[in-house]
């Protein structure tokens, strides 16, 4: 049912969706794929990563992995 509200300010959307008003189903769908090597996502004041020889292995033989098409 629909309301009488006041104003309406919005000051930023990321990767979202804005809906007001009347809504049946709201299913905002997106993929990410990232590859990151060891100690890569270390964050901080002060950190000491010791790692050695790294490699990370980025070939991918399935090419899909999520596919979006059939999540509709």
């Amino acid at each position: 049912m629909p309301a009488i509200i006041g104003s309406l300010q919005i000051n930023n959307v990321a990767g979202g969706i804005v809906s007001y008003g009347d809504t049946l189903n709201i299913a905002p769908k997106s993929t990410e794929k990232s590859n990151s090597g060891s100690g890569s996502g270390n964050v901080g004041g002060f950190v000491m990563t010791n790692n050695g020889i790294s490699a990370t292995n980025t070939l991918d033989r399935d090419l899909f992995d999520q596919p979006m098409t059939a999540n509709n």
